[in-house]
């Protein structure tokens, strides 16, 4: 009894959950296919409203953007509408304000005590100015009475002084090798008038020879100027000149280096056209070659029958005029043909060695183009021939 009440409620669970109300009381027990998966159960759900039509001349891409037959709101992609700076431009805090106070300083740069003032911090207040570690000076060398007599005396015995010289490094430390400023304070009452490039001569010579006899290390030695007024003083010069060109000197200048360009292309372009005919020369030497090397059958059917009497003696076989001599056309042509054309060489020659006969041909003191008999054009043949076995 107790199998049968829960089996039962077991049943009623499954119609309960395949929502299954087919089953009524005095029905069959049994389940079916239809029953199970909810055929004909599923109600078609009807649009509320009136469709959306999309309106005359508008595109279906344009009105898929636009609209959705539910009229739904198309979804718009998250963005972050913040601040328009990466950084805020101040970040204020609740902490206490940090106290600013108008006070004085030194530049520890400055060598004349001037004493100055600014906003500071209060905190700041008794440091050393920060600014003065960016003061960068020139180290100029300083040197004794002795030292320069022995050294330095002997370069320009005439021309500079101690005193004069003196004058000049002191320069040098106040406007820190700054060589226009120096020329330009350079007192010319009190000393002779110099140049810019004869200072910079003067202060360079004496840095060197004291970085010499002091004995400096190989990596002071290498920093030492080696400074060349002569070529200081021409290279002014031509700057000047330059400047100072008019304007029919640079045209005519442009018009001179347009022409440098015009004749340097074709140079290039001569040597261009002659590399290229020393390629065809030397190919046409190679073919030449390799038909010179073909074995001795296929040259004995070439040769031409002697003209020679039998009782005469003949050449010899090394020496009998070949048929690449005389032009294969004039063999294998039919009809009339000027006899003259058996004078020609044929085109199997190559370049090189037609030049070789004509020159031999000249010191023997023969023509190139003799009477054109049938006896003349075939002893010319066959002397070619020999000058060509040679």
């Amino acid at each position: 009894g107790f199998v049968g009440v829960s089996v039962a409620i077991m049943g009623d669970d499954v119609r309960d959950i395949l929502e299954w109300d087919g089953l009524q009381s005095g029905t069959s027990s049994s389940v079916s296919k239809e029953a199970i998966i909810g055929a004909g159960t599923y109600k078609k759900k009807k649009s509320s409203g009136s469709a959306f039509k999309r309106p005359e001349g508008m595109a279906r891409e344009l009105y898929a953007l636009l609209s959705s037959e539910n009229k739904e709101i198309p979804s718009l992609a998250q963005t972050n509408s913040g601040g328009g700076y990466k950084q805020n431009k101040a970040q204020l805090g609740r902490s206490r304000v940090r106290e600013w106070k108008w006070m004085s300083f030194t530049n520890a740069a400055r060598h004349d005590d001037a004493v100055l003032y600014h906003w500071r911090r209060k905190a700041d207040e008794g440091k050393p100015y920060p600014f003065a570690k960016l003061n960068k000076s020139v180290e100029v060398p300083t040197f004794t009475a002795d030292e320069y007599k022995k050294y330095l005396q002997e370069e320009y015995p005439t021309t500079w002084s101690k005193e004069e010289t003196d004058y000049l490094f002191d320069l040098c430390r106040r406007f820190d090798l700054r060589f226009p400023v120096i020329h330009d304070q350079y007192n010319t009452s009190d000393a002779t008038p110099r140049t810019v490039e004869a200072l910079k001569e003067r202060y360079y010579s004496v840095c060197n020879k004291l970085a010499k006899v002091r004995g400096l290390s190989a990596d002071q030695v290498t920093q030492i100027c080696h400074f060349d007024a002569q070529h200081e003083t021409d290279r002014k010069a031509q700057l000047e000149k330059l400047f100072a060109r008019t304007q029919e000197q640079v045209a005519e200048e442009d018009y001179l280096n347009a022409e440098l360009k015009r004749i340097d292309q074709r140079k290039k372009e001569r040597e261009r056209k002659q590399q290229d005919l020393q390629k065809i020369i030397a190919a046409a030497d190679n073919t030449e070659r390799q038909m010179s090397r073909t074995p001795k059958k296929t040259a004995q059917k070439k040769k031409i029958v002697s003209t020679h009497p039998p009782h005469l003696p003949s050449l010899p076989e090394e020496l009998l005029p070949v048929a690449e001599v005389v032009p294969k056309t004039i063999e294998k042509s039919s009809g009339l043909f000027v006899r003259s054309s058996k004078l020609k060489m044929p085109p199997s020659v190559g370049q090189k060695k037609s030049k070789v006969i004509e020159a031999l041909l000249e010191e023997f003191g023969i023509g190139l183009n003799p009477m054109p008999t049938e006896q003349v054009c075939n002893e010319f043949a066959e002397l070619r021939c020999v000058i060509q076995s040679l």
